[in-house]
């Protein structure tokens, strides 16, 4: 049985994305960029996609770049925790 949750605990979901908001108490608003072609026209898109993560000591600034791993439901809307900050903002 602890073999099982040692699994499923590797395949959470990871995302590297820059702070855009740090106005709120122990959550920041990370925004994750990634790059795709598209289907039909075979142009370079950009998509843009916001998450809330949980910051527990309230490190991260704006502009920080952060790591953020799937976790568990924590609110609403949150369910995503900063498990690293990679860069600092200067």
């Amino acid at each position: 049985m602890q073999a099982k949750n040692t699994v499923q605990r590797n395949l959470r979901k990871e995302r590297v994305g820059v702070v855009v908001s740090d106005k709120m108490d122990k959550t920041v608003v990370v925004a994750v960029t990634d790059k795709a072609k598209h289907p039909v026209y075979k142009k370079t898109i950009t998509r843009t996609r916001k998450f809330k993560a949980h910051d527990e000591l309230n490190e991260c600034g704006i502009g920080d770049k952060v790591l953020i791993v799937e976790t568990r439901k924590l609110s609403k809307d949150k369910n995503w925790r900063v498990a690293d900050i990679i860069e600092k903002a200067k």
